[in-house]
């Protein structure tokens, strides 16, 4: 039999070539670096779920398929209530709840302004919304689009379209938000006119 090494092993050693199959000792299988102990034989048993994971499992396989749709739409709806009730637009910088991080900084987080956005969006005043968070706004068709497309396929087995968006872009938008999350916090114009 000959043995497994990696592209980096030694160079005495035969390297494996690409295609053919090769075999491990039995000894080797399960065996660690040098000087740790060898596995029990079967390997490790399973952990034990708690009472609670066990109940959640149970409601989740009990649970109709349109459970966990239904439970997100009222996470959603809870989300819009708080802001129509609360009227974020009218509150001071420093009115309970509020964001952490721009009370101990002053500092707008990645999320600054993305309340008062969505009471914009609810009230459908679209400039206005834009101008506290314009990259909530962006994103929000295709967020809704994405959620109404789970859910649709979860509680009725619907198949929309898919929209695919790649890693690259994904990673694009991302990096956009880091820096719109920067540059809003700048102190010199024309910065400062992202300040919301």
């Amino acid at each position: 039999m000959s043995r497994v090494t990696s592209p980096s092993g030694p160079v005495h050693e035969p390297q494996p070539t690409p295609g053919a199959v090769h075999t491990v000792p039995a000894d080797t299988t399960d065996a660690g670096p040098a000087g740790w102990p060898p596995p029990p034989p079967g390997g490790y048993p399973a952990p034990e779920p708690d009472r609670l994971t066990r109940f959640v499992l149970r409601l989740y396989e009990r649970s109709p398929r349109w459970v966990v749709p239904l439970a997100a739409v009222g996470c959603v709806g809870i989300g819009m209530g708080y802001a129509l009730l609360s009227n974020p637009t009218h509150a001071a910088p420093d009115a309970a709840p509020t964001c952490l991080l721009k009370l101990t900084t002053g500092l707008d987080c990645p999320g600054c302004g993305g309340t008062r956005a969505l009471w914009y969006v609810l009230h459908a005043d679209l400039p206005a919304a834009a101008r506290h968070h314009f990259l909530f706004v962006f994103a929000l068709p295709f967020l809704a689009y994405l959620f109404v497309a789970w859910a649709g396929n979860q509680a009725f087995g619907w198949r929309l379209p898919e929209l695919r968006i790649s890693s690259k872009v994904i990673g694009g938008f991302l990096g956009v938000w880091l820096a719109f999350s920067v540059l809003r916090n700048l102190p010199w114009a024309p910065f400062t006119s992202l300040y919301v």
